[in-house]
């Protein structure tokens, strides 16, 4: 064996070295998840309308320096039917989330929110959770995390489209959480 083909296959056959564990805010993927379901699981039914209707517990953490808000949107792109969907149904609309926040309590109401975090408007021109309450079929409930390099202004209520408006330019990282529903 060649001298050169014993270090290609020391280095083929070597295994990978481990990365050390990246300090908070670095190069680490941003994640978000919830207790209560795994990814692409099932939202189970206390934090739809068919159960207790309210918002479930979601946790985060890893996100990139730099961060200076938080902002969350929960939606449904498959509304109303999933084999035919015409729009995405907004369920939760939340921003301002201090950066040091890690997590979202189960059935938190508005006074319970972090210091600074401000409510948009969901699709029922409420502010607050709306839990899934599809009219027909399995539904995709997307919650969506962002990571912005600035505080927003209080945007009065605002939309989904009106905040992903405000956000444009100033997002670091996002992380995705899907959960589905279907009524029985």
């Amino acid at each position: 064996m060649t001298p050169i083909l014993a270090a290609w296959l020391v280095l083929v056959l070597a295994p990978a070295p481990v990365p050390a564990a990246a300090p908070e805010g670095s190069s680490m993927t941003m994640t978000l998840v919830s207790a209560a379901w795994a990814q692409d699981g099932a939202i189970p039914t206390r934090f739809t309308c068919d159960g207790a209707n309210v918002s479930p517990p979601l946790a985060w953490s890893n996100a990139p320096a730099g961060t200076k808000s938080l902002a969350l949107v929960v939606s449904d792109p498959d509304a109303p039917d999933p084999a035919a969907p015409k729009m995405t149904w907004v369920h939760w609309v939340l921003y301002n989330l201090p950066p040091d926040s890690k997590a979202l309590r189960e059935a938190i109401a508005s006074k319970g929110l972090p210091p600074g975090t401000l409510e948009g408007s969901n699709d029922w021109g409420k502010t607050g959770y709306g839990g899934p309450c599809p009219p027909i079929g399995r539904h995709r409930y997307v919650h969506t995390l962002y990571a912005l390099d600035t505080i927003l202004p209080d945007l009065v209520r605002p939309t989904r489209a009106r905040l992903l408006a405000a956000m444009e330019g100033h997002v670091l990282a996002s992380v995705e959480l899907i959960g589905t529903y279907q009524r029985r």
